[in-house]
């Protein structure tokens, strides 16, 4: 029996197992949301483009499935560029839909045209303009294959017009073959024997994983490495949760903001054992000067990244579940009693600390009282900013996927409608989305979308009315000139929250904290808002300055 391009679509999703789609409809893709009207799969109506796909990124972290969104051509397709690049920085299994006008306007400066593929490129893992309705069962196929295998990625797949509307036979695509795309899973054996040799004979080694750990399901190899080898371990940003941080041989987040003993053991470890993690700036500060003393292994699904950065002296490309499963496999239990004396040493001088007051809620006692309050059991989103690292180094993270923020590409607007797709994906956990006064507004309009879904997702606003990460460099590098920084004119969120139908409060005394956290662990039915009015200059400490190296934190 012959069907339609947007028939055709949806069979395709199906296929897949695509349980949710998240997107904004336009005139090009009319065809297909007359199909999605018969509700096979579940559409989540966002109320701009640029949310879908942040929602469709907290969906894929957060189940660890393919995120799906889909937007019209022209504006829509531009509207999805900053999320789609976003997905692109934190390696996020994504696939990426948008109309196109018809194949014949192409390139004729049409209504609502762009070139969504020509804009993509370069941040994309790979793109697709469909030309031909017969092609489509297998682009779509190609797309999820491409999306959640080697290192994960978003995929755009562009949809003319006239192709949705054509007709042909409809045959399911099952096997797939892309010459010059076998990513490596296994690592090298000799490699492998190695980096065995290189911890057995370590005396001061040091795990740092990035979210290349969860991306692979590799917590628990993970896990039992570092236990009968005896291995502290530091996480990047993205990779809270990999390795419980509750644990006594977590050392927490390393780099700019991170602690301060998982910086001096980095720097003044003997083996490095990178998994998963791409050596980026906000880790290494000062590359020249990055744990200058240490030998390094540098396990990694994309080539591209070993040696990019950092040199390192045994590279093993491959799957970090795998990898790591091989190199358990090689190693004896073993103990390193005196450098963990020396990091408990470090713990005990330079815990994460700040000066609770009686007048004025201090942020990082907000971000306390939140994981009091939900054991650390919550999933949590954040924006971007101070409020962002302050979840980072007060919300210990005991699982995977629990926590979703945007690493790379560092985008305000993420927190709310990540937090979407995080609550559809885990309907039963409680959702927190952590986020700054001045990146709530940037995507403020999604509170209706989760009204709408009735998603009782908590939304935190740490309100310092300040682009706080920015006054906080303005303060300590450029003279404090306070330049373009102050948001004293805001809206009040409480009457914001009434008028998107879900309810709010304004918290400003310390006292008030933890009962109004209570009471917003109580509402079921929807999104509610807290807004913590905290110390406005508060500064997020440790702090390596721009360039420095890591083991020259600004402390107190």
């Amino acid at each position: 029996m012959k069907l339609t391009g947007a028939q055709i679509f949806v069979e395709c999703l199906k296929h897949e197992d695509v349980q949710v789609v998240f997107g904004y409809p336009g005139g090009v893709v009319l065809k297909i949301y007359d199909i999605l009207y018969h509700r096979e799969i579940r559409h989540i109506l966002v109320r701009q483009e640029h949310a879908a796909v942040h929602a469709a990124d907290g969906y894929a972290r957060a189940s660890g499935r393919v995120g799906v969104c889909l937007g019209t051509s022209g504006p829509g397709a531009t509207n999805m560029v900053t999320g789609i690049a976003t997905a692109m920085m934190d390696s996020v299994p994504m696939v990426a839909f948008t109309g196109q006008v018809s194949t014949k306007s192409i390139g004729k400066d049409s209504f609502q045209e762009t070139d969504a593929t020509g804009i993509t490129m370069p941040i994309v893992k790979h793109n697709y303009l469909v030309k031909d309705v017969r092609d489509m069962p297998r682009v779509i196929r190609e797309a999820f294959h491409i999306a959640r295998t080697g290192r994960p990625g978003p995929v755009l797949v562009d949809l003319p017009k006239d192709v949705s509307m054509a007709e042909c036979e409809y045959v399911p695509v099952d096997k797939v073959d892309l010459r010059g795309y076998r990513p490596t899973t296994h690592g090298h054996p000799r490699q492998i024997a190695s980096a065995a040799h290189a911890i057995e004979t370590a005396e001061r080694p040091v795990l740092y994983v990035g979210g290349g750990v969860i991306m692979a399901d590799a917590a628990p190899e993970l896990f039992d490495i570092a236990t009968r080898l005896n291995i502290p371990v530091t996480n990047t940003l993205l990779a809270k949760g990999a390795f419980p941080e509750d644990h006594p041989l977590s050392l927490g987040m390393l780099g700019m903001h991170g602690s301060v003993y998982a910086n001096y053991a980095v720097n003044d470890c003997d083996l490095l054992i990178a998994v998963g993690a791409r050596f980026d700036d906000r880790v290494t500060g000062k590359v020249e000067s990055f744990s200058p003393e240490s030998k390094k292994i540098h396990i990694d699904i994309d080539p591209a990244e070993i040696g990019k950065t950092v040199e390192v002296d045994i590279p093993i490309v491959g799957d970090a579940r795998n990898v790591l499963a091989a190199l358990g496999e090689q190693l004896s239990a073993k103990r390193h009693d005196d450098w963990i004396a020396q990091i408990d040493q470090w713990k005990e001088r330079y815990p994460f600390k700040y000066q609770q007051r009686a007048d004025v809620i201090m942020p990082e006692y907000v971000i306390e009282e939140l994981y009091r309050a939900t054991g650390g059991r919550a999933y949590v989103t954040t924006d971007v900013g101070q409020h962002q690292m302050w979840a980072a180094q007060y919300y210990k993270c005991s699982t995977p996927h629990q926590f979703i923020s945007s690493g790379g590409l560092g985008t305000m607007g993420f927190g709310l409608p990540s937090a979407i797709g995080v609550q559809v994906a885990r309907p039963d956990d409680v959702v927190l989305s952590i986020n700054g006064d001045g990146g709530i507004q940037m995507n403020s309009q999604e509170l209706i979308t989760a009204v709408e879904q009735k998603l009782p997702i908590k939304i935190i606003i740490i309100n310092n009315q300040y682009l706080g990460m920015v006054r906080q460099w303005q303060q300590l590098f450029h003279g404090n000139r306070l330049s373009s920084v102050d948001l004293s004119m805001q809206p009040d969120f409480v009457k914001l929250a009434d008028a998107y139908h879900c309810v709010g409060w304004r918290i400003d005394k310390p006292e008030d904290v933890g009962p109004a956290i209570a009471r917003a662990l109580e509402v079921k039915d929807g999104p509610c808002i807290l807004d913590f009015w905290v110390a406005r200059e508060e500064n997020v400490l440790p702090m390596v300055p721009a360039g420095g190296s890591i083991d020259q934190m600004v402390i107190d």
